[in-house]
């Protein structure tokens, strides 16, 4: 039987500051302990839900109506969910579309991820804007305890700040997807936590990618000759990705295009000399702005990091491998967006060209990497 035909029981989230939410369990009952974000995205919960770069958080949806398609096989980013919980406000009791093969809940349920539903997520999401993200915890079922005890359970928990989380995510075993028709280019995928929908973005365009797992060397990851790296978007702090980073500068060494999204950009980034720290709360959904300070265009992306390139957008810095154009900047925050280099064939951003659930306004950064592995 659905969760969703059943008597649902208490469930709380408890942030580290002391507040307290009570709502209803929504999925699997327990107890799950994470860094709380909030995501702004009307569309795309599969997506989010999937994607490698918010594990160990607990996603608080902002859009009030969360499970309306239900679940479907099709629109997975990984081989499963995520996310450590899940809050929502008014969860759909009956999914209503014709992909839809189950109810969210009971997805949820199955994979024994922990959810709160009929909480109040505007509240919880202006805390976290005013607070910044936090660690929390959502407790359920045989997971109840005293407010003490559940409070002490989240201060216990560790940070994510100098959370090294790229090797819990990544593939065992390296994996190639094919180009469609023919092959233009191969490129080697460093994975710190690829969604699916990258490597198929690169195969639309001839390119057959080649994932590699994030402990790879330097020869592994250029066995082959490949035509161009591509560093994958990941959870955790960039500061501890120093083998990603070794690798990255080994690349730009030779002379490979490289590309670089999410917490790629902050590798490459790393990798330039350039420093990182943490948002306050992140930019994490599908309406974000972007400034492009080379053609002064801007493009609405979707995006999910807590942690950003310190710099101020549309400057140029020296690098160990020559000037570096902040080419990309967030006009509602000022955060570096995007970096170029003048004297290498790299470029990375921060935000995702692959975007699932769209916006799909940079899907072209994956022909600007192809041109560029053209241009060798």
């Amino acid at each position: 039987m659905s969760r969703t035909d059943t008597k649902p029981t208490e469930a709380l989230l408890v942030l580290e500051d002391g507040t307290v939410h009570r709502g209803e369990s929504f999925g699997a009952t327990g107890r799950t302990l994470g860094e709380a974000v909030f995501t702004t995205g009307m569309t795309g919960y599969q997506e989010t839900l999937t994607d490698p770069s918010y594990h160990r958080q607990i996603v608080v949806a902002t859009a009030p109506h969360i499970g309306n398609t239900g679940w479907n096989d099709e629109d997975d980013e990984s081989t499963r969910i995520h996310v450590a919980g899940y809050v929502v406000r008014d969860p759909t009791r009956t999914p209503s579309n014709w992909r839809s093969r189950r109810p969210l809940a009971d997805e949820l349920e199955r994979q024994g991820v922990v959810g709160l539903a009929g909480v109040d997520t505007r509240a919880v999401t202006r805390r976290l804007r005013e607070h910044g993200s936090m660690r929390a915890g959502l407790f359920s079922g045989d997971g109840l305890a005293t407010e003490r005890e559940m409070l002490e359970a989240v201060r216990d928990s560790p940070q994510m700040a100098g959370a090294d989380l790229a090797g819990a995510v990544t593939t065992a075993e390296p994996y190639v997807v094919p180009a469609e028709g023919e092959r233009r280019f191969s490129v080697a995928a460093l994975d710190l936590g690829i969604k699916a929908n990258t490597p198929r973005m690169l195969a639309q365009r001839g390119i057959e990618t080649r994932v590699v797992p994030s402990s790879t060397t330097l020869d592994e990851l250029l066995d082959g000759s490949p035509d161009g790296v591509f560093l994958s978007n990941g959870p955790g702090d960039p500061a501890t990705a120093e083998h990603a980073v070794e690798l990255t500068r080994g690349v730009l060494e030779r002379g490979v295009p490289l590309f670089g999204i999410c917490f790629g950009n902050q590798i490459l980034g790393r990798a330039l000399g350039m420093g990182t720290f943490k948002l306050r709360y992140g930019h994490r959904g599908i309406n974000v702005p972007v400034v492009d300070h080379t053609t002064g265009t801007v493009a609405i992306t979707s995006q999910n990091h807590g942690f950003a390139l310190a710099g101020t957008p549309g400057e140029h810095v020296d690098s160990p491998f020559g000037r570096v154009h902040l080419s990309h900047g967030c006009p509602n925050d000022d955060v570096v967006e995007g970096v170029t280099c003048t004297a290498v064939p790299a470029f990375s951003v921060q935000y995702h060209p692959e975007a699932a659930a769209g916006p799909h306004d940079a899907a072209d950064l994956f022909d600007r990497f192809a041109a560029l592995m053209g241009g060798r």
